[in-house]
Protein backbone atom coordinates (compact mmCIF):
# COMPACT_ATOMS: atom_id res chain seq x y z
CA UNK A 1 0.00 0.00 0.00
CA UNK A 2 1.28 3.46 -0.90
CA UNK A 3 2.36 5.67 1.97
CA UNK A 4 -0.04 8.41 2.99
CA UNK A 5 1.04 12.00 2.59
CA UNK A 6 1.02 14.38 5.54
CA UNK A 7 -2.25 15.94 4.36
CA UNK A 8 -3.84 12.51 3.85
CA UNK A 9 -2.86 11.49 7.38
CA UNK A 10 -4.42 14.69 8.72
CA UNK A 11 -7.63 13.96 6.83
CA UNK A 12 -7.87 10.37 8.07
CA UNK A 13 -7.24 11.55 11.63
CA UNK A 14 -10.34 13.75 11.47
CA UNK A 15 -12.65 10.87 10.50
CA UNK A 16 -13.66 8.42 13.21
CA UNK A 17 -14.03 5.20 11.20
CA UNK A 18 -15.78 3.50 14.12
CA UNK A 19 -18.80 5.81 14.05
CA UNK A 20 -21.48 7.04 11.69
CA UNK A 21 -22.31 10.72 11.27
CA UNK A 22 -25.64 12.36 10.65
CA UNK A 23 -26.01 13.92 7.21
CA UNK A 24 -25.37 17.47 8.39
CA UNK A 25 -22.18 16.50 10.22
CA UNK A 26 -20.93 14.42 7.30
CA UNK A 27 -21.55 17.32 4.90
CA UNK A 28 -19.48 19.66 7.05
CA UNK A 29 -16.75 17.08 7.64
CA UNK A 30 -16.28 16.26 3.95
CA UNK A 31 -15.34 19.91 3.37
CA UNK A 32 -12.90 19.86 6.28
CA UNK A 33 -11.02 16.76 5.12
CA UNK A 34 -10.64 17.79 1.49
CA UNK A 35 -7.29 19.39 0.77
CA UNK A 36 -6.77 19.04 -2.98
CA UNK A 37 -6.01 22.18 -4.98
CA UNK A 38 -9.03 21.86 -7.28
CA UNK A 39 -12.76 22.02 -6.59
CA UNK A 40 -13.32 18.37 -5.76
CA UNK A 41 -16.60 16.55 -6.36
CA UNK A 42 -18.64 15.29 -3.42
CA UNK A 43 -19.93 11.76 -3.98
CA UNK A 44 -22.39 9.41 -2.33
CA UNK A 45 -22.18 5.61 -2.38
CA UNK A 46 -25.46 4.04 -1.28
CA UNK A 47 -25.56 0.27 -0.79
CA UNK A 48 -29.02 -1.16 -1.30
CA UNK A 49 -30.53 -4.47 -0.26
CA UNK A 50 -31.54 -5.45 -3.80
CA UNK A 51 -30.43 -8.00 -6.36
CA UNK A 52 -29.74 -5.99 -9.54
CA UNK A 53 -29.64 -9.23 -11.55
CA UNK A 54 -33.41 -9.40 -11.15
CA UNK A 55 -35.29 -7.00 -13.40
CA UNK A 56 -37.91 -6.34 -10.73
CA UNK A 57 -35.22 -5.18 -8.28
CA UNK A 58 -33.43 -2.75 -10.58
CA UNK A 59 -33.31 0.71 -9.02
CA UNK A 60 -32.95 3.47 -11.58
CA UNK A 61 -34.21 7.02 -11.72
CA UNK A 62 -33.57 10.72 -12.06
CA UNK A 63 -33.35 13.50 -9.51
CA UNK A 64 -32.99 17.26 -9.79
CA UNK A 65 -30.57 18.38 -7.12
CA UNK A 66 -31.82 21.60 -5.47
CA UNK A 67 -28.40 23.25 -5.77
CA UNK A 68 -27.19 21.60 -8.97
CA UNK A 69 -24.03 19.55 -9.31
CA UNK A 70 -21.59 22.45 -9.55
CA UNK A 71 -20.41 21.00 -12.83
CA UNK A 72 -20.77 22.63 -16.24
CA UNK A 73 -22.59 19.78 -17.97
CA UNK A 74 -21.89 19.52 -21.70
CA UNK A 75 -25.07 18.56 -23.55
CA UNK A 76 -25.40 17.20 -27.09
CA UNK A 77 -28.88 17.49 -28.60
CA UNK A 78 -29.35 15.04 -31.46
CA UNK A 79 -32.45 16.49 -33.08
CA UNK A 80 -34.12 17.08 -36.42
CA UNK A 81 -33.71 20.53 -38.02
CA UNK A 82 -37.09 21.78 -36.75
CA UNK A 83 -35.90 21.30 -33.14
CA UNK A 84 -32.41 22.78 -33.50
CA UNK A 85 -33.34 26.36 -32.57
CA UNK A 86 -35.26 25.12 -29.51
CA UNK A 87 -32.30 23.07 -28.28
CA UNK A 88 -29.83 25.90 -28.87
CA UNK A 89 -32.00 28.44 -27.04
CA UNK A 90 -32.25 26.08 -24.06
CA UNK A 91 -28.47 25.97 -23.76
CA UNK A 92 -27.34 22.78 -25.49
CA UNK A 93 -23.60 22.89 -26.20
CA UNK A 94 -23.81 20.89 -29.43
CA UNK A 95 -26.85 20.67 -31.68
CA UNK A 96 -27.31 18.67 -34.86
CA UNK A 97 -27.82 15.14 -36.08
CA UNK A 98 -26.04 13.33 -38.89
CA UNK A 99 -22.69 15.13 -38.49
CA UNK A 100 -22.60 14.24 -34.77
CA UNK A 101 -23.68 10.65 -35.43
CA UNK A 102 -20.65 10.35 -37.72
CA UNK A 103 -18.37 11.90 -35.07
CA UNK A 104 -19.64 9.46 -32.43
CA UNK A 105 -19.16 6.58 -34.86
CA UNK A 106 -15.55 7.73 -35.11
CA UNK A 107 -15.16 7.61 -31.33
CA UNK A 108 -16.04 11.17 -30.28
CA UNK A 109 -17.81 11.25 -26.89
CA UNK A 110 -16.73 14.59 -25.41
CA UNK A 111 -20.11 15.27 -23.78
CA UNK A 112 -21.79 14.48 -20.45
CA UNK A 113 -25.38 13.96 -21.59
CA UNK A 114 -27.05 13.24 -24.92
CA UNK A 115 -30.66 14.29 -25.45
CA UNK A 116 -32.65 13.16 -28.44
CA UNK A 117 -36.14 12.54 -29.86
CA UNK A 118 -38.05 9.25 -30.21
CA UNK A 119 -37.82 9.44 -34.01
CA UNK A 120 -34.00 9.60 -33.84
CA UNK A 121 -33.45 6.61 -31.54
CA UNK A 122 -33.36 4.20 -34.47
CA UNK A 123 -30.22 5.92 -35.74
CA UNK A 124 -28.57 5.66 -32.31
CA UNK A 125 -29.02 1.91 -32.00
CA UNK A 126 -25.87 1.00 -33.98
CA UNK A 127 -23.85 3.34 -31.72
CA UNK A 128 -24.72 1.43 -28.56
CA UNK A 129 -21.24 -0.07 -28.30
CA UNK A 130 -19.75 3.42 -28.13
CA UNK A 131 -22.39 5.13 -25.98
CA UNK A 132 -23.51 2.29 -23.69
CA UNK A 133 -20.25 1.71 -21.76
CA UNK A 134 -19.90 5.47 -21.22
CA UNK A 135 -23.43 5.85 -19.85
CA UNK A 136 -24.36 8.19 -22.70
CA UNK A 137 -27.16 6.25 -24.40
CA UNK A 138 -30.37 8.31 -24.15
CA UNK A 139 -33.25 6.63 -22.34
CA UNK A 140 -36.93 7.60 -22.05
CA UNK A 141 -36.86 6.63 -18.35
CA UNK A 142 -34.29 9.33 -17.61
CA UNK A 143 -36.04 11.97 -19.70
CA UNK A 144 -33.31 12.12 -22.34
CA UNK A 145 -35.56 10.78 -25.12
CA UNK A 146 -38.37 13.31 -25.46
CA UNK A 147 -40.21 15.66 -27.77
CA UNK A 148 -39.81 18.44 -25.19
CA UNK A 149 -36.15 18.95 -25.98
CA UNK A 150 -35.92 22.42 -24.44
CA UNK A 151 -37.16 21.23 -21.03
CA UNK A 152 -34.80 18.25 -21.08
CA UNK A 153 -31.80 20.46 -21.83
CA UNK A 154 -32.83 23.02 -19.19
CA UNK A 155 -33.32 20.32 -16.53
CA UNK A 156 -29.91 18.75 -17.15
CA UNK A 157 -28.20 22.13 -17.06
CA UNK A 158 -29.99 22.94 -13.78
CA UNK A 159 -28.71 19.84 -11.98
CA UNK A 160 -30.84 16.90 -13.07
CA UNK A 161 -28.88 13.65 -12.84
CA UNK A 162 -29.75 10.04 -13.50
CA UNK A 163 -28.57 7.16 -11.36
CA UNK A 164 -28.66 3.38 -11.48
CA UNK A 165 -27.73 0.66 -9.04
CA UNK A 166 -24.62 -1.20 -10.22
CA UNK A 167 -24.14 -4.97 -10.31
CA UNK A 168 -22.88 -4.96 -6.72
CA UNK A 169 -26.01 -3.22 -5.42
CA UNK A 170 -24.50 0.24 -5.01
CA UNK A 171 -25.68 3.59 -6.37
CA UNK A 172 -22.79 6.00 -6.99
CA UNK A 173 -23.57 9.65 -7.69
CA UNK A 174 -21.86 13.05 -7.57
CA UNK A 175 -24.01 15.43 -5.56
CA UNK A 176 -21.99 18.65 -5.58
CA UNK A 177 -18.62 20.27 -5.04
CA UNK A 178 -16.61 20.94 -1.88
CA UNK A 179 -16.91 24.66 -2.66
CA UNK A 180 -20.63 24.35 -1.80
CA UNK A 181 -21.50 25.29 1.74
CA UNK A 182 -22.29 22.34 4.01
CA UNK A 183 -26.05 23.00 4.00
CA UNK A 184 -26.22 22.75 0.20
CA UNK A 185 -24.25 19.50 0.23
CA UNK A 186 -26.61 18.14 2.88
CA UNK A 187 -29.74 19.16 0.95
CA UNK A 188 -28.47 17.71 -2.33
CA UNK A 189 -27.53 14.45 -0.61
CA UNK A 190 -30.89 14.23 1.12
CA UNK A 191 -32.75 14.81 -2.14
CA UNK A 192 -30.94 11.89 -3.80
CA UNK A 193 -31.40 9.56 -0.83
CA UNK A 194 -35.12 10.33 -0.47
CA UNK A 195 -35.63 9.76 -4.21
CA UNK A 196 -33.94 6.36 -3.97
CA UNK A 197 -36.06 5.44 -0.93
CA UNK A 198 -39.23 6.23 -2.90
CA UNK A 199 -38.05 3.86 -5.64
CA UNK A 200 -37.81 0.84 -3.32
CA UNK A 201 -38.89 -2.23 -5.32
CA UNK A 202 -41.86 -4.07 -3.82
CA UNK A 203 -39.90 -7.31 -4.22
CA UNK A 204 -36.92 -6.12 -2.15
CA UNK A 205 -36.76 -7.96 1.18
CA UNK A 206 -35.03 -7.00 4.42
CA UNK A 207 -33.11 -3.78 4.92
CA UNK A 208 -33.35 -1.57 1.82
CA UNK A 209 -30.72 1.13 2.52
CA UNK A 210 -27.84 -0.82 4.01
CA UNK A 211 -25.20 1.89 4.12
CA UNK A 212 -24.44 5.40 2.93
CA UNK A 213 -20.92 6.78 2.52
CA UNK A 214 -19.92 10.31 1.58
CA UNK A 215 -16.53 11.27 0.20
CA UNK A 216 -14.84 13.79 -2.01
CA UNK A 217 -12.19 13.27 -4.65
CA UNK A 218 -9.22 11.57 -2.92
CA UNK A 219 -10.70 11.94 0.59
CA UNK A 220 -11.49 9.25 3.17
CA UNK A 221 -15.08 7.96 3.19
CA UNK A 222 -17.47 9.14 5.89
CA UNK A 223 -20.14 6.70 7.07
CA UNK A 224 -23.58 8.33 7.24
CA UNK A 225 -25.98 7.10 9.92
CA UNK A 226 -28.76 5.51 7.86
CA UNK A 227 -31.42 6.15 10.52
CA UNK A 228 -30.91 9.91 10.14
CA UNK A 229 -31.98 9.81 6.50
Amino acid sequence: MAKLTKKQKEAYAKVDSSKSYDLAAASALVKDITNVKFDASVDLAIRLGVDPRKANQMVRGVVTLPHGTGKDVKVLALVTPDKEAEATAAGADYVGLDEYLQKIKGGWTDVDVIITMPSVMGKLGPLGRVLGPRGLMPNPKTGTVTMDVAKAVTDVKAGKIDFKVDKTGIVHAAIGKVSFDAKKIEENANELIQTIIKLKPTTAKGTYVKSVFMSSTMSPSIAVEVKTV
